[in-house]
């Protein structure tokens, strides 16, 4: 789907359940995605930031994937942070995970049928929010993503009954 991209953020050893989702939302939705399954080596840190933040500028909606080993990564949270700051429409999924307190303030998948009702959602405000990545991804993001942003989580919400 044209104009769409989750980023997807996930801990190195959830790697077999985010590409799961990412060709979950790409095969039956038409939703593209950025998966990150490089090996990150810490010692280039400011590098693999600089790397993130530019993939997730050519991004839309961003995705956490969590289970018991999230609480590990020092990556998962930074990205959230970044997706946090720049407004991004965020959602998190994991089967049975307990999630932090602070994770709660967003909408969170639990099956597949959650993530069919995130498709969803995100075709529903992409054409009342008009969510643009033609140009630059960053700016038209930004500049619609306040309400937008808000509408996203009204729909999503909505439609699991949170």
């Amino acid at each position: 789907m044209s104009g769409i991209k989750v980023f997807i953020s996930h801990q190195k050893q959830d790697s077999e359940k985010a590409i799961w989702v990412q060709n979950y939302l790409k095969t039956n939705h038409g939703i593209e995605c950025y998966l990150d399954v490089i090996d990150l080596d810490f010692e280039k840190g400011e590098e693999i930031a600089d790397y993130v933040r530019k993939e997730l500028d050519k991004c839309s909606h961003f995705l956490v994937v969590m289970s018991s080993a999230t609480k590990n990564s020092w990556w998962v949270p930074w990205e959230i942070g970044v997706a946090t700051e720049k407004d991004y429409p965020l959602a998190s999924y994991g089967d049975n995970v307990a999630l932090p307190e602070f994770l709660m303030k967003w909408p969170y998948l639990r099956s597949s049928f959650d993530l069919k009702k995130y498709a969803e959602a995100i075709k529903e405000t992409k054409v009342s929010s008009g969510f643009s990545l033609e140009d630059n991804i960053s700016e038209s993001v930004t500049a619609s993503s306040g309400s937008s942003t808000k509408q996203f989580y009204r729909t999503l919400r909505s439609k699991l009954g949170q």
